[in-house]
């Protein structure tokens, strides 16, 4: 059986320094960490988790928790943060909500209750990511008083660092592209009320696109938007009852998420419409698949917001003083094929 004595003597160092090379400690340097990880590799060592949670008083695990599972961009938050946090060897645990718009707004949401009363309490975790997640006070009372960092990617959390995304600067960007080419019957398909929770994002997008518009003169017209649940399905349908009414003739649309604006593309399409010299498009994430349709986006780089997060906790951990609440997220235009000026232009 292989000891961490052997480990030591075939690395030629202590065990002191193996347990610490091997616990991803910043203490040993890059060339001894790989020593031992080398020397490890080759006797098979694996270190008791028990053990070096006994030795550290970690967990090395972090807990983060969404609001949904079925969407694209959460997922790739969740990678972002997934690969940062191995690379430092710890685990994540993922907590889902599962919420409703009534369950966000009363707070009385059971899953969200055992987290918290249950999950946190028995430190199952060394520190705790929430995406989209408006914690309430008491929640992040809870979160100082058992004395774990938490990390908020979204909106602010007060007391807590939160890397936070600006909908509303975004929407307006997105909405101002348009504007720019010569667009001036501008639509926009946005999240419907079952979506609007926490930090309002739906809500904040369509202010950046009614901001952008009356800024440059321009009067917002209830009949150019129509909600839909940020799926490719939900787009596409959503575009169909846009071009469907013979009250309005938009020449463009901004669409709150990719998902939606490729079903937009793809509605277009099956009605006979160009992209983009009939209807331009554009959308906001920076999906993968963007590039595949052509599609203009608004890109906020959602894996490395993961990734961000994850270092945030982990430096928290391993005791650097954190010297910002609230730190701002990128975000970026990527021109592509499914904007361009109106065809009367």
């Amino acid at each position: 059986m292989t000891t961490i004595q052997k480990v030591a003597d075939l690395a030629g160092v202590s065990t002191a320094t193996v347990s610490r090379a091997l616990a991803g400690k910043k203490s040993v340097s890059a060339t001894t960490k790989a020593r031992v990880e080398a020397a490890a590799k080759q006797l098979g060592y694996v270190a008791s988790s028990a053990a070096s949670s006994l030795a550290s008083g970690r967990n090395r695990n972090i807990g983060v928790v969404v609001p949904f599972l079925d969407g694209w961009f959460y997922m790739r938050v969740l990678k972002g943060a997934h690969d940062a946090l191995s690379d430092a060897g710890y685990d994540l645990t993922l907590y889902h909500l599962d919420q409703s718009a009534t369950e966000s707004a009363s707070r009385t949401n059971p899953r969200r209750e055992r987290l918290f009363d249950e999950f946190l309490r028995r430190q199952r975790v060394d520190g705790f990511i929430a995406v989209s997640l408006e914690l309430t006070d008491a929640e992040l009372e809870l979160i100082r008083t058992i004395g774990k960092p938490a990390i908020g990617i979204g909106g602010p959390l007060p007391g807590a660092l939160t890397l936070s995304i600006d909908d509303t600067a975004i929407a307006r960007l997105a909405t101002e592209h348009l504007i720019a080419l010569g667009h001036r019957e501008i639509a926009h398909i946005g999240g419907d009320a079952v979506l609007d929770l926490d930090f309002h994002l739906p809500a904040n997008r369509r202010v950046g696109y009614e901001a952008a518009l009356a800024a440059h003169g321009l009067t917002a017209n209830p009949l150019l938007v129509r909600f839909a649940d940020f799926t490719i399905a939900g787009g596409y349908r959503a575009t169909l009852q846009l071009l469907g009414d013979p009250r309005i003739a938009p020449t463009a649309v901004f669409a709150a998420s990719d998902e939606m604006a490729m079903g937009a593309i793809m509605a277009a399409r099956d009605l006979g419409k160009k992209v983009p010299d009939d209807l331009s498009i554009i959308g906001i994430d920076g999906h993968e698949l963007g590039e595949f349709f052509g599609l203009t986006t608004i890109s906020q780089f959602p894996e490395t917001q993961g990734r961000l997060a994850a270092e945030a906790v982990l430096r928290i951990l391993d005791g650097e003083p954190v010297t910002a609440q609230n730190v701002p997220l990128p975000f970026e235009l990527i021109v592509r094929r499914s904007t361009s000026a109106p065809a009367d232009r």
